[in-house]
């Protein structure tokens, strides 16, 4: 059974409620008719009943019955909802009207307060909408996991190559949101990405390397004469090691390390003999999301790797983001590892 498969196995054997808030979206809809027709979650789809249920005709598909459809025009839960996103939002000045417009007329807010009134699990977004129209309303409404003030984005690669990561799968973070973290955000990041190898990727024992050009001070970063300061990043990943160790002792981790060094044991024996980590990496963190755009794309194309996300966390409920040129089955396989992070999440 390949990654993908144990993650629709996971995820039905304990299934979870995720919103598709894009429902009226032919992608969009067409995936939910094959995530309930696999029972792999249960539905809610934000939009039109007729509309739906006319475009579901049209498509030939025959499960949309079984999902719950919200009509955001005639939503018996309005006022709850305002009246609570109004009080979430009462220090930024939001009025109970302007609160009442976003959950009538803008769905991804609608779906967040769903799952902040702990009617659903999970949602689903980005056919249709930008990266920052998802993680606003996540971000204001279900907001970070305690502890974490960072979002971060994780890509599973799955090569060929089993004898890197755990059977070939490796999981990078950030990928996707933070574009030069702090040594504390990359603790964070490291945290996160750890959580989502195990809920998502099933590895049991996340070994996180956090990498950088330098393994164990084999270099210097640069010095600006006129503040004193690192100009290159390897303090940044040493700090961000020691707060790592500090704020998440329970977390295998070490750092800095080079890519190699950390999934080639070879490679480990000479530059860090004293690293646990170091040749088993199975989660990689890098120091900013340059390098982890270009890493994981350069994996992807020139390594023949398979990349799978990229998976927002650090929000307390899961909320996803898709391309927009995302397919009906990177849809429908993104419900699977949403349940898979809700199932996480309910158990912290």
């Amino acid at each position: 059974m390949d990654l993908l498969q144990q993650i629709v196995a996971r995820a039905k054997a304990d299934k979870q409620r995720i919103v598709l808030p894009e429902a009226e979206e032919e992608r969009t809809l067409k995936a939910a008719d094959k995530v309930l027709a696999d029972d792999l979650a249960d539905i809610i789809l934000i939009g039109n009943p007729a509309n739906i249920k006319n475009l579901a005709a049209q498509w030939g598909l025959n499960n949309i019955d079984k999902a719950t459809i919200v009509d955001p025009q005639n939503n018996p839960k309005t006022e709850e909802y305002a009246e609570k996103l109004a009080e979430l939002r009462k220090k930024k000045g939001m009025t109970i009207e302007q609160a009442r417009e976003l959950v009538t007329k803008n769905n991804l807010y609608l779906g967040c307060m769903i799952i902040k009134t702990e009617g659903a699990d999970g949602q689903i977004s980005g056919a249709l909408s930008t990266t920052g129209d998802t993680l606003r309303p996540a971000l204001q409404i279900i907001k970070c996991t305690p502890g974490i003030t960072c979002v971060s984005g994780a890509m599973l690669l799955i090569s060929d190559q089993k004898q890197y990561g755990q059977d070939g799968v490796v999981v990078m973070g950030d990928v996707a949101v933070t574009p030069n973290p702090t040594a504390d955000q990359l603790a964070q990041i490291a945290y996160t990405t750890a959580h989502t190898a195990q809920s998502v990727a099933g590895i049991a024992d996340p070994q996180i390397a956090m990498l950088s050009f330098s393994t164990m001070g084999s270099a210097k970063d640069a010095i600006n004469k006129e503040t004193g300061k690192s100009v290159y990043i390897i303090d940044k990943v040493k700090d961000a090691v020691a707060i790592a160790k500090e704020k998440f002792p329970e977390l295998h981790l070490d750092g800095e390390l080079q890519a190699d060094a950390a999934l080639v044991p070879e490679v480990a024996a000479k530059k860090a003999p004293k690293s646990e980590v170091a040749g088993k990496a199975n989660v990689l963190v890098v120091p900013n999301l340059e390098v982890g755009n270009i890493g994981y794309k350069l994996v992807q194309r020139l390594g023949g790797a398979i990349a799978i996300g990229p998976i927002l966390q650090g929000i307390a409920r899961p909320v996803n983001d898709l391309s927009r040129g995302c397919s009906v089955d990177d849809i429908y396989y993104m419900v699977a590892i949403t349940a898979c992070q809700a199932q996480d999440a309910k158990k912290a």
